[in-house]
């Protein structure tokens, strides 16, 4: 295959994750509208039920599969190849994939598939988001991006990156499920709060070492390597700092000061969304950093029409 045929095929990897994921999340909903009306106490025994939870399952996982074939395909799309993150894109494809990586896991190892219904709703429209809004062409790595380094860096943030967002959304359900008095529905048939609150930890417990080692160790060294400084005050360096100490805080207040619950879920939540205003947000409202490698340069349809017009 051609570079060109690659990128295409990326695309519409990309295309087909996304649509795996939203039947998922069809099959997630149809699930709670049946369950809508069923105490916690009682036992499903619809088969229609059972069928739309492990269907939501598999598709998850197929999407998870596609979707690493989309990523990978994706740096196959240049010669030579080349790591498939050069641009806001490829990092949001590569912490998309990790999320859903994490929640199969997550599902395996504590049977935690109840999830999915929220797992697949944001891969959905975090995957529309960098389909429609990020989207870039595939470019040579600029020299700051052509290191070893790099890839260390990189895979540990996105790997800590699904870990926290897991980790938030198990919390926004804890304090979903602290406010709600229903004895039906989805909320009710949820684990216990203190099953909740243990597993959000257990998620950031996991992803703050290797968020350390992305912000504290691999990426100084990166920094040394492509700009002669470990520490240079970008943007993005002080954003990743700033969700560094506040999971550091986060871990902190419930080993010592006895955090648990709702003020640990808010933190979590504040934490979140300074990651997520990092991995993205700094991109649209800075000029300064030294990390912007997301301007968009061509658009899927453009990339589309040219291989359409190359083969006519």
């Amino acid at each position: 295959m051609t570079d060109a045929q690659w990128e295409v095929f990326s695309y519409e990897a990309t295309i087909a994750a996304a649509v795996l994921y939203f039947f998922a999340m069809l099959a997630y909903f149809l699930e709670l509208a049946k369950l809508r009306s069923v105490r916690a106490s009682e036992e499903i025994t619809d088969r229609g039920t059972q069928v739309l939870a492990r269907l939501g399952v598999v598709l998850l996982g197929f999407g998870a599969v596609v979707h690493l074939a989309a990523l990978v395909s994706r740096g196959l799309a240049h010669d030579p190849n080349r790591v498939p993150w050069g641009n806001m894109y490829e990092f949001t494809l590569a912490g998309t994939f990790f999320v859903a990586l994490i929640f199969v896991a997550v599902s395996v190892f504590y049977r935690a598939s109840w999830l999915g219904p929220y797992v697949a709703t944001f891969l959905v429209a975090a995957l529309m988001a960098a389909f429609l809004a990020l989207d870039d062409e595939v470019l040579p790595l600029p020299d700051a991006l052509n290191s070893p380094w790099l890839v260390i860096h990189v895979v540990s943030a996105v790997i800590a990156t699904g870990a926290f967002t897991i980790g938030a959304i198990l919390s926004g359900l804890y304090l979903a499920k602290s406010r709600s008095r229903k004895e039906t529905g989805y909320l009710a048939r949820m684990p216990e709060l203190t099953t909740l609150d243990r597993l959000s930890y257990r998620m950031h417990a996991f992803g703050f070492p290797v968020w350390t080692f992305a912000v504290l160790i691999t990426g100084p060294i990166w920094a040394h390597q492509a700009w002669g400084s470990y520490w240079n005050w970008d943007p993005k360096e002080v954003w990743a700092f700033i969700t560094w100490v506040v999971y550091a805080a986060y871990l902190h207040a419930r080993a010592t000061a006895g955090w648990r619950g709702s003020k640990a879920a808010w933190l979590a939540l504040v934490g979140v969304a300074t990651l997520w205003f990092n991995f993205i947000g700094i991109n649209f409202f800075s000029s300064t950093s030294q990390h912007s490698y997301a301007a968009p340069a061509v658009s899927v349809v453009e990339v589309l029409q040219g291989e359409a017009a190359g083969g006519a």
